[in-house]
């Protein structure tokens, strides 16, 4: 006994365009920077003598501040 299937369940789909991507690759490469020199400061900032909290906050500051910076540089 052959099973034949129907060709409806079988049709291929439309072409539908790409979606667009969820990060563009200028923004990710912007924001890896501004994670790394946010690192290297916080680091810095610690092996200087500070508290861990100071710190992380010296980072997250740079790292934030940075971005607008490198929007223009990179852009």
């Amino acid at each position: 006994m052959e099973v034949k299937l129907s060709s409806s369940s079988a049709s291929p789909q439309p072409d539908r365009p790409d979606p667009a991507p969820f990060m563009t690759m200028h923004t990710a490469i912007i924001l890896l920077a501004a994670v790394i020199i946010g690192l290297i400061a916080g680091i810095l900032t610690f092996l200087s003598g500070t508290l861990v909290p100071a710190a992380v906050l010296a980072g997250l500051s740079t790292s934030g501040l940075s971005i607008p910076v490198l929007r223009s540089l990179i852009g």
